[in-house]
């Protein structure tokens, strides 16, 4: 099998200025990607600014033959992901791959968390997602051609305790993901989204050093590469990745339970309660249209 390339290719990545961002600027530009590396290098909870994070990794790809500019933008308004996107522009004429990767945390029980600390974190995840790929878009369009790759996390997956925000933020992620693998597919654009388990910031503080140690971001990037490149033709999908493991997820809708009769009562829905609960059958629709379908099918006797 050839070697998958990115001559040619602009690549924008956010949050790489360390981890795994890093991680996808570092492989993306070594397989001959132009890359933005955008990274606001503030601390983990989104306070205060650093460029050198950033101008590293940039250092890094030049030094070793590559092609890199920075940005130090954040991804948390409208005006940051215009900058980021117009970096790419401005340096290398074009944007084909936005790699969204950026984050914070703010972790804190539900009962005590703060407007402010639920807004920081929806800002930078999903509306960062939001800001730069809306920035991009009508360029990949106008291009005919582009990969989204987003990320998004096991706490919005399955949900975590002290995470509300990001948890919301990061299943919103999944949402914005399928809902555009949608619109982009007949101008050549694929949106995928990733569930990372990875060394970071982000994990430094909950897992020990052993476990740490089989988690390098650099077991993660090639599935992104993959989903960044033009052999990828998936769209719309989601994948756990980390340490090796690489799997995809999905919702499922189960078979279910119809009750006829054109009437339905809280004893009904008790009584039955462990057949709609039960997932043996269960599928992936590829879209809202498919699943609302199926059910107008059972609702109609058409099923």
């Amino acid at each position: 099998m050839s070697e998958i390339s990115f001559d040619g290719r602009v690549a924008i990545v956010t949050g790489a200025g360390g981890g795994l961002g890093r991680s996808h600027a570092l492989l993306l530009a070594s397989r001959g990607a132009k890359v933005v590396v955008n990274d606001l290098g503030g601390s983990l909870d989104g306070e205060g600014s650093d460029e050198a994070a950033a101008q590293k990794v940039v250092d890094e790809i030049v030094a070793a033959g590559g092609e890199a500019v920075a940005n130090f933008d954040g991804v948390d308004t409208a005006e940051g992901g215009e900058k980021i996107v117009k970096t790419a522009i401005d340096a290398f004429g074009k944007v084909d791959i936005v790699i969204n990767n950026a984050g914070i945390l703010r972790d804190v029980s539900f009962h005590k968390m703060t407007h402010d600390q639920w807004d920081a974190v929806l800002n930078v995840h999903l509306n960062g997602t939001y800001y730069v790929s809306k920035a991009a878009w009508n360029h990949m369009r106008e291009g005919g051609y582009g990969r989204i790759v987003n990320t998004t996390s096991a706490a919005g997956l399955y949900g975590n305790f002290g995470q509300a925000n990001y948890g919301a933020a990061k299943l919103g992620i999944v949402g914005l993901t399928k809902a555009l693998a949608q619109e982009g597919h007949k101008k050549g654009i694929r949106c995928n989204v990733i569930a990372p388990v990875a060394k970071s910031r982000m994990t430094e503080t909950i897992l020990d050093e052993g476990t740490l140690s089989k988690l390098e971001p650099k077991l993660v990037t090639p599935l992104v590469a993959y989903l960044a490149s033009e052999r990828c033709d998936d769209n719309g999908q989601v994948y756990a990745v980390g340490g090796g493991y690489v799997s995809r997820v999905a919702v499922v809708e189960a078979p279910g339970t119809f009750f006829p009769g054109g009437d339905l009562t809280p004893e009904q829905v008790a009584e039955s309660w462990a057949h709609i609960n039960d997932l043996e059958g269960a599928k992936p629709f590829g879209n809202a249209m498919e699943a609302v379908q199926v059910a107008l099918a059972k609702a109609t006797g058409k099923a």
